[in-house]
């Protein structure tokens, strides 16, 4: 399991705007959020054993040595503007149909 160094916790300010806080251990989301269970399903393997929180939706990976932990409103506000962002187009690379094709075709239909 590797290091974890952030606890970042991102919440609405009365406003509207972004709250983020960060802590270097999670001793203090343990102090003011109750822990209802551990996460043990995480594809992150150094996210597993990491404490779930009532009224928080994670941990997530954030980066290499973030944990981060939202808010339910700002959970379902960020996955909207994620979902609602277009898809990128692949140009699709064309290739030149061969040369004497029609040949082909007329020799496979005369030996069927």
């Amino acid at each position: 399991m590797s290091k974890k160094d952030t606890f970042r916790v991102v919440t609405r300010a009365e406003d509207g705007s972004l709250l983020i806080r960060d802590y270097p251990t999670v001793d203090p989301l343990l102090q003011s959020h109750t822990q209802i269970g551990i996460d043990d399903c995480s594809t992150d393997l150094a996210l597993r054993g990491m404490p779930i929180f009532r009224g928080l939706v994670g941990p997530m990976p954030e980066n290499k040595n973030i944990v981060r932990y939202e808010s339910p409103q700002v959970f379902e506000a960020m996955t909207k503007e994620w979902t609602a962002k277009p898809n990128r187009k692949r140009a699709r690379r064309r290739t030149a149909k061969p040369e004497g094709i029609e040949a082909v075709a007329e020799t496979v239909s005369e030996t069927v």
